[in-house]
């Protein structure tokens, strides 16, 4: 799987095992896709990595001591760029000035490739000729192999390779480089961070803090496009899902614009929860939804489920209890045009739960006979959602007037249990009051930190749990 730059996470199930190890590779997509959410406790991810390391080779080693800043940048703690220039010696390959872009297209593979340099430059001998700079590491002591004479000679250029002194300045260097000359040796480098918008969200750990203006301000020049680096300075509030943040390099402006699956959102990222690393999941979810369906939004943050979801043609209600998510979101409703179709609660969460959701549960369901509508609930807010679940209790009156009416809740946690698809079913389960055996299915949504996962927990709502039935004395009475 890795081969082709995918990952893929199964519980190891012995129904999915046995099959698999008897398939072709190609097969066992096919498989997934058969057993996924009709094998109980079975959940799947498949996702392009966004954050990854490759391994390292013997050309990494290489570059390592080629193209290291000059070791007087250790422990710098203020940038200064000028300090990071360096003399390598490179070899180049002379040609006349006409041919020098054919020549470039048939010798890509030996060209020296490094960020903002010139791979051609004029040379100070002959106006009429220019050097072709070579990568040292494809060019072994200095000397073309067969294939690259082979093209010279179709060409008539003399395969004769000099040396040449390359003067590398702090915009030659990648930042992983320059992080890592600058660090102290032994210790992590990290040059990934989150994009929102114009901002860089870092996530520094203890030993790299005395660098943060650093490697705040190297990040900036590195990425275009990026105007501002934050660190994480606390843990998410888990009332307001946001958190403190130094600002370390760049304007103060945390006001910024995102897009997610083709929807724009503006937000100001010091007051409110965003997390790009979420689209995938989104997305997931509205795939599930078909026009005409309700939509309750108990977390709704800056709208990323309810507003794709109220473009789907769905009737939405969404409710966050941030005060500044709230008027985010009724921005972002106003920015996308779907005003008219999302309802926006400013409310804690179970109030929302016993108050719009009930209401509109209790008016609607009656109708279903007639209509073919699906009820979805989403609970996205990991660290304590699963406490909500407790509110559907009874939270109706009567009998359900069809099974397939029941409303469908997608709640997420973390867990950071060995098992955390039985751990997350089981603390769901402990709020509910009620087995939820065949009855759930439990979905991977990322890895948070190490031995933390952040999962997603589906399933109808079972009527013994959401409605309350009068007992048979209040029948008697009535009759």
């Amino acid at each position: 799987l890795w081969r082709f730059g995918y990952s893929a996470r199964l519980l190891k199930t012995n129904h999915f095992r046995t099959a698999a190890s008897n398939t072709s590779f190609p097969a066992v997509w096919m498989l997934l896709a058969q057993y996924s959410g009709t094998i109980p406790g079975l959940f799947v991810v498949v996702k392009k990595p966004r954050f990854f390391t490759m391994p390292e080779t013997v050309e990494d080693k290489a570059n390592l001591e080629l193209y290291s800043p000059p070791p007087e940048v250790r422990g710098m703690t203020l940038l200064n760029r000028e300090a990071f220039k360096r003399t390598i010696v490179v070899p180049v390959l002379k040609v006349k000035k006409e041919i020098v872009s054919g020549l470039l297209k048939s010798l890509k593979h030996v060209v020296l490739q490094r960020p903002g340099l010139k791979r051609v430059v004029e040379d100070p001998e002959d106006e009429n000729s220019r050097l072709l700079i070579l990568d040292p590491h494809k060019i072994l002591e200095f000397s073309l192999g067969e294939p690259e004479k082979e093209v010279l000679k179709q060409l008539s250029v003399y395969p004769k390779v000099s040396k040449y002194n390359l003067e590398l300045t702090y915009e030659n260097f990648k930042s992983e480089e320059i992080l890592r000359a600058v660090l102290p040796e032994g210790q992590e480098v990290t040059s990934g961070f989150s994009r929102v918008g114009h901002i860089a969200h870092l996530n520094l750990r203890d030993h790299q803090l005395p660098y943060r203006y650093l490697i705040g301000q190297v990040i900036i020049d590195k990425n275009p496009g990026i105007t501002c680096a934050v660190n994480k300075t606390s843990i998410i509030d888990s009332t307001y899902r946001n958190f403190q943040m130094e600002v370390l390099a760049g304007e103060s402006n945390l006001v910024t614009k995102v897009k997610e699956n083709s929807i724009a959102y503006e937000l100001d990222f010091s007051k409110v929860y965003w997390n790009p690393r979420l689209s995938t999941e989104h997305g997931r979810i509205i795939e599930l939804l078909k026009p005409g369906d309700v939509l309750f939004d108990v977390f709704a943050g800056v709208g990323p489920f309810a507003i794709p979801a109220a473009r789907k043609k769905c009737h939405v209600f969404a409710n966050d209890l941030n005060p500044e998510s709230y008027s985010w979101l009724l921005h972002n409703c106003k920015l996308n045009k779907v005003d008219s179709k999302v309802k926006v609660f400013n409310m804690d969460g179970r109030d929302f739960l016993l108050g719009p959701v009930r209401e509109e549960l209790s008016k609607q369901l009656p109708l279903l006979k007639e209509q073919k509508t699906s009820f979805h609930i989403v609970m996205n807010l990991p660290a304590l959602a699963i406490e909500f679940l407790d509110a559907f209790r009874h939270l109706l009156d009567g009998e359900p007037c069809s099974t397939a009416a029941l409303p469908t809740v997608h709640c997420y946690s973390f867990s950071k249990h060995d098992d955390p698809t039985k751990d997350i079913q089981e603390r769901a389960e402990a709020s509910l009051g009620t087995s939820l055996d065949g009855r759930c299915s439990t979905y991977l949504v990322r890895n948070v930190a190490p031995n933390k996962e952040m999962l997603c927990i589906s399933f109808q709502v079972p009527a013994e749990v959401l409605y309350k039935r009068p007992c048979p004395s209040e029948g008697k009475e009535q009759a």
